[in-house]
């Protein structure tokens, strides 16, 4: 989960990390009223930065420097409403201005590739990561058992060759910094710019935190940061549901069990597509899981149903420790649940079952003789199929 800048700088502040004061705005008046309280602080002048969980808002416009409230009124107003890399702005950040010396760059992120955490220290801050000079760029990788103490955090300052000036105040924001990252289970813990003042001082101006939804079982308040105004609708149906659900642009639904099997299934559907009319796609990614009882399939079949862009669903099924027949009884059930919950299955659903039992789970689906299944013994054909019936749908 990807915070707002206003929400990591709330966090980073829980922390002791120095930040500008600031409070956010849903309304020009609102930033007028806040940036005239800033002003009467004795703030020279605010900033007034637009809240979207995306990059280049200040080439976009999105963050705009007001030397008086009425200006900060008319600067949100302008802001608010704005299109910043396909997010829509719909609240401002007003905050303190501040007198910036320096420019740095600092993070804390999961390395992948190594399985071990990270550090990247620069003494070019203000732009896109990308864009630094490695040269410039300091990285060490941090054990997780000796962690971030004064005397490492000192060490990750000098190895992003910060100046002298700037050495004890970076050292001290970035091990608390690592605490933040530490426990918060975040994956993503970004300071950019990391500033030093005119006056000596190191403040967070920016922050980009992306905490792990793994980890969301041990940490209740993060629930309270979750954007679920901007949320797409059937994504927060689906984990309502405890169903792994990830909307896509296409028009055929996957239902699979298992993740590993259903990023295959996508695969092959968007080759089958191809070429097809209007390049058909898959519509979602859903993984219903190791169970597929009655009542989870009806759930899938609903969430994936709720999207008008699909025309035809894929159901890719391969038994193991739940088997084949459980599945079509599943499928089955399902029908009779949501025609009880008033829904109709009112698109083609294809079927591919293999593994366990796939001989009497491909019987019991017979059987039942559900309006518009069809049965397709390999993963390639009912991709094609599925694909073809989207397209006779379009």
């Amino acid at each position: 989960m990807d915070l707002f800048e206003h929400q990591a700088k709330e966090l980073f502040a829980e922390y002791g990390v120095p930040v500008p004061t600031g409070k956010v705005a849903h309304t020009p008046q609102e930033a007028r009223a806040i940036a005239a309280e800033l002003i009467a602080a004795g703030s020279s002048k605010v900033v007034v930065k637009a809240q979207v969980k995306a990059g280049g808002r200040g080439k976009a416009g999105g963050v705009k420097l007001a030397d008086s409230a009425e200006e900060a009124e008319a600067l949100a107003a302008q802001i608010l409403g704005m299109d910043i890399k396909g997010h829509t702005v719909h609240k401002v950040l007003v905050e303190q201005g501040s007198a910036i010396a320096q420019e740095y760059y600092f993070s804390f992120l999961l390395d992948r590739a190594n399985r071990t955490f990270l550090s990247i220290c620069s003494v070019e801050g203000g732009m896109e990561i990308e864009d630094v000079p490695h040269e410039s760029l300091g990285m060490i990788q941090i054990s997780p058992l000796d962690g971030v103490d004064l005397a490492k955090a000192r060490e990750l300052a000098v190895s992003g060759r910060l100046p002298e000036a700037a050495l004890d105040g970076a050292a001290e924001l970035i091990e608390r910094l690592w605490s933040v990252f530490v426990d918060e289970d975040a994956t993503l813990v970004e300071v950019n710019p990391l500033i030093l003042t005119a006056d000596g001082k190191i403040v967070a101006l920016d922050g980009k935190v992306t905490l792990d939804d793994n980890a969301s079982f041990r940490q209740e308040g993060h629930e309270a940061l979750e954007d679920k105004a901007s949320a797409d609708p059937l994504e927060a149906k689906a984990k309502a549901k405890n169903l792994n659900y990830v909307k896509l642009d296409g028009s055929v639904g996957i239902i699979g069990n298992g993740a590993g099997l259903v990023m295959s299934t996508l695969d092959v559907v968007a080759y089958a597509g191809e070429g097809l009319n209007g390049g058909q796609r898959p519509a979602n990614f859903l993984d219903i899981g190791g169970g597929a009882s009655a009542e989870v399939m009806a759930n899938g079949l609903e969430i994936v149903l709720g999207d008008p862009d699909v025309r035809s669903v894929f159901v890719n099924v391969f038994g193991g420790i739940t088997s084949c027949d459980a599945v079509a009884n599943g499928i089955v059930s399902a029908y009779a649940l949501l025609a009880d919950r008033g829904e109709t299955v009112d698109r083609p659903l294809v079927v591919r079952l293999d593994g366990n039992n796939a001989e009497l789970g491909r019987k019991i689906l017979a059987d039942a003789a559900l309006p518009g299944v069809e049965q397709v013994e390999t993963m390639d054909d009912a991709a094609a199929r599925a694909a073809q019936l989207a397209a006779a749908g379009a």
